[in-house]
């Protein structure tokens, strides 16, 4: 009788491998959404950071503009002629490039 109740015993799993979808399910969110999510985020502030006076740039919000007075947090930008609006610099979605042209144009 003592080997029949051992021996039910010896072949269940250990209590932990129950954590182990747990834990793949964690690897995977991890390698798919937040890693890249995190390198995006850097590039971002990379690109804000080198932000300079005679760029083009879009805001978040939809508005081209060529960037005339940069500071630590905000810059000026020239959005028609005579027309200057003072955006916080983490507000500015992408830097067009010298030639270029938005992607929404």
């Amino acid at each position: 009788m003592l080997d029949i109740l051992s021996a039910g015993t010896a072949g269940s799993a250990p209590g932990w491998t129950g954590f182990l979808p747990i834990v793949g399910m964690i690897a995977i969110f991890w390698f798919l959404i937040i890693r890249p999510q995190m390198r995006q985020q850097k590039e971002h502030k990379a690109k804000i950071a080198s932000v300079k006076k005679g760029d083009q740039v879009v805001t978040a919000g939809g508005i081209v503009g060529k960037v005339v007075k940069v500071d630590d947090d905000y810059a000026e930008v020239d959005i028609a002629q005579g027309v200057r609006v003072k955006v916080i610099k983490q507000t500015i979605g992408d830097v067009v490039p010298p030639g270029g042209k938005p992607a929404n144009d």
